[in-house]
């Protein structure tokens, strides 16, 4: 137990000490900050990352992030620079350059080149006063009291501060760019955040032959027919150019038994469901899926604006498109 206490104290004297480090970033935000973003904003090319060592793993993030929020980037290894990468920047780019020391060599050996092509330079070092500092047109201070490692030798609290920084970038860059959610979904469209930002109900739903459809006048025997060869537990009812009128269900047959309605001689339009709830063929799957969770429905008649049926969704196709 004594064991398990002393590593616990460990780790919470990390948390606590890189958690300091991230608030200690907060009053330094302000013309600096915002001149970088003013400089990635007015940048017509990308926002080129790059880094050393951790500062370089940290570079990749950064460069991910700003990629998929609205801000085109990526990472360039400075080593790599040196031998032929530098062809991938231009003047139209804006150079992000991180280096807590500030003096790292593969760094300060490009910057004679990124100048020339007057690609704007922003730094994140943690001395104001490095060589990398005092050649870019705004320095980012992400300087901590003291690295989390308890050697002083582990970038720890100094690559938190560093991609931290990097994350305010992004995100102010993103809500000064109006990003949203489906500007998002363009560049995540794999996995189950893609599905739900783009499946639109078209995609998914049931349509042309699969939908079981009767009109007014059909008997209830023939509505039966209909709902077994479709499998889906209910028929829309519709007018002769395909208008809505109504669903019957599996709820209106049991409740059309209980009623000793004649199956033969009832007409479709007598027991079926009017004003039934609908969604559109542009709309989200995935309000669709919320739609039918908040009123316990399976199946719903997909309606353009004219309430002409185009399909019918049922939660079993959200379930196979990976929606729920």
């Amino acid at each position: 137990m004594a064991i398990q206490q002393q590593l616990c104290q460990i780790a919470e004297d990390v948390l606590t000490n890189e958690s300091q480090a991230i608030t200690n970033l907060i009053p330094r935000l302000g013309e600096a900050f915002s001149t970088a973003c003013e400089l990635i904003m007015q940048c017509d090319g990308r926002v080129i990352v790059t880094g050393m060592g951790k500062s370089g793993h940290i570079g990749n993030k950064i460069a991910a992030t700003l990629a998929s929020t609205g801000t085109p980037a990526f990472f360039v290894h400075p080593g790599e620079a040196s031998h032929g990468d530098l062809g991938m920047i231009t003047h139209k780019d804006v150079v992000l350059a991180l280096s807590y020391s500030g003096t790292t060599d593969e760094l300060l050996k490009i910057l004679p080149i990124i100048k020339r092509l007057e690609a704007p330079l922003i730094s994140f070092t943690g001395n104001a006063h490095s060589p990398l500092a005092n050649a870019a047109q705004v320095n980012l201070d992400i300087s901590i009291t003291e690295e989390a490692c308890p050697l002083g030798l582990a970038p720890t609290s100094s690559t938190t501060a560093m991609l931290a920084m990097g994350d305010a970038l992004a995100i102010a860059l993103l809500e000064s760019r109006g990003f949203t959610a489906e500007d998002f979904a363009l560049s995540h469209p794999g996995g189950n955040l893609g599905r739900r930002l783009t499946l639109q109900v078209e995609d998914v739903m049931h349509k042309n032959d699969n939908v079981p459809w009767v009109h007014a006048d059909a008997k209830l025997s023939d509505a039966l027919i209909v709902m077994t060869e479709k499998c889906l537990g209910m028929t829309t009812v519709i007018t002769v150019d395909r208008q809505l009128l109504g669903i019957f269900t599996d709820g209106d047959l049991r409740r059309a038994l209980e009623s000793n309605h004649d199956f033969h001689n009832t007409v479709i339009e007598e027991v079926m469901t009017a004003n039934c709830k609908t969604v559109a063929p542009k709309q989200l799957a995935f309000e669709a899926l919320q739609f039918m969770e908040k009123y316990l429905i399976t199946s719903l008649p997909v309606v353009d604006d004219d309430g002409v049926v185009k399909g019918v969704i049922h939660m079993h196709d959200l379930l196979r498109a990976g929606v729920i």
